[in-house]
């Protein structure tokens, strides 16, 4: 059977397909940089419209009781808890990822008194380093940087946190949660998980997993917005003990007791900080809508078929043309997306993106494409291979439109 046609019977049959309903998209756009900016869920504009129209414009500073948008970060903080295997009162949604790991990282660290140092991949989102390494240094500890496979042979009682990301955002690998939360927790240490690149794509299990803390982004595969809120997560074991070095007016136990001192709210809700971004949260409520009744086994089991019939595409085709695939072909180690490496990766990304097949580049030669499965179907993936196939064929790629680094890439 030809590629396309097996790829739209897979279409027809996929239990998922009908999600992408939930989406907009435009029309002659393959869109695989959801794992970068989800796309727009056709839920959001009418809600901003009410937003911005009534909630602000009619109904001004009375929406905080009216339209209860003090209870929104708790709100959508329950609905992303059921996408990572949380409890209801152990995520809230508040400030921004790197805001959020910030607070975990701290609050895990005061968790182990004694101890002095501080592991993390040294491949993580630049981000997710920077954080570590001022944390380590407001605090005094050794930060040390480990890849999470070669963690247990650095394990000791020294050992107060580990912080890692449940899928490497340059190769898509996925790491094994459960056996490296073990293997942590055995050592007397914190885990620390981030989730940015998981949530939304497959399943994850923070509590059969024993997790400690974990964050994530809000605007990636949860396709909540540019800019959208992130969310933090504290396993319901450490409430009673945990203090956030970030003690903000809406954490207060009696915020409008307008009191002196700090007395931290209940449980999560002690890890708000700033007053919530009504717009982008409401929003992003909205556009969690797209995950009613969906079955992220099925989500994942379809994340699987379209990495890897484009990893047996790209070994067909791409590969005579200098393409190697980066990402793991292991099923259990690779997350939602698949990286190529090129020497020309960011002119192929650009020439991509003037064909309508968007994905994005990743320093020094990586092109990143992202599955998203809600909306990413089959025959995208042929469509894909077929345009990278002509951009380097025909040598459009290496054309001085597509060789000068734009801002963002």
């Amino acid at each position: 059977m030809h590629a396309r046609d097996f790829a739209a019977a897979l279409d027809v049959a996929d239990p998922v397909g009908q999600v992408r309903e939930r989406f907009r998209l435009p029309d002659g756009v393959v869109y695989l940089d959801g794992n970068s900016l989800g796309a727009l869920s056709v839920a959001v504009p009418s809600v901003v419209d009410d937003i911005v129209e009534l909630q602000w414009g009619r109904d001004l500073i009375t929406s905080w009781n009216e339209h209860d948008w003090w209870s929104a970060p708790r709100r959508v903080g329950t609905q992303i808890a059921r996408l990572i295997g949380a409890r209801d009162d152990e995520v809230v949604v508040a400030d921004s990822t790197s805001v959020n790991l910030f607070k975990v990282l701290v609050a895990a660290v005061r968790l182990r008194p004694g101890r002095h140092v501080l592991l993390i991949e040294p491949g993580n989102f630049p981000a997710d380093l920077y954080i570590a390494d001022s944390v380590g240094d407001l605090l005094g500890l050794d930060v040390r940087r480990v890849a999470p496979n070669e963690v247990g042979r650095v394990l000791d009682d020294d050992v107060a946190v580990v912080s890692f990301s449940h899928v490497d955002y340059r190769t898509g690998r996925a790491y094994d949660m459960a056996t490296i939360t073990r293997q942590v927790q055995d050592a007397g240490a914190m885990m620390v998980w981030d989730l940015s690149h998981s949530a939304g794509a497959m399943p994850v299990d923070l509590d059969g997993c024993e997790v400690d803390f974990a964050v994530g982004c809000g605007y990636k595969y949860l396709s909540g917005g540019p800019g959208a809120p992130g969310y933090a997560m504290a396993s319901v074991r450490h409430h009673a003990s945990m203090h956030t070095p970030l003690p903000g007016w809406t954490g207060h136990a009696r915020p409008f007791a307008m009191e002196g001192a700090y007395t931290p709210g209940p449980g999560i809700d002690s890890f708000r900080c700033g007053t919530p971004p009504m717009l982008s949260l409401l929003a992003m409520e909205a556009a969690l809508t797209a995950f009613d009744g969906v079955d992220m086994v099925a989500v994942r089991a379809k994340s699987l078929s379209l990495t890897r019939q484009f990893i047996e595409l790209a070994d067909k085709h791409l590969a005579p043309l200098g393409f190697s695939v980066v990402t793991p072909r292991s099923e259990e180690a690779r997350g939602s997306q698949v990286s190529l490496r090129h020497d020309d990766a960011y002119g192929v990304v650009q020439a991509l993106i003037a064909r309508g097949v968007i994905g994005d580049f990743r320093p020094p030669d990586l092109v990143r494409l992202g599955f998203a499965p809600l909306y990413v179907r089959f025959v995208d993936i042929v469509t894909a291979i077929e345009a990278i196939h002509a951009v380097v064929e025909s040598g459009e790629h290496r054309d001085a439109r597509y060789t000068v680094h734009n801002r963002v890439t």
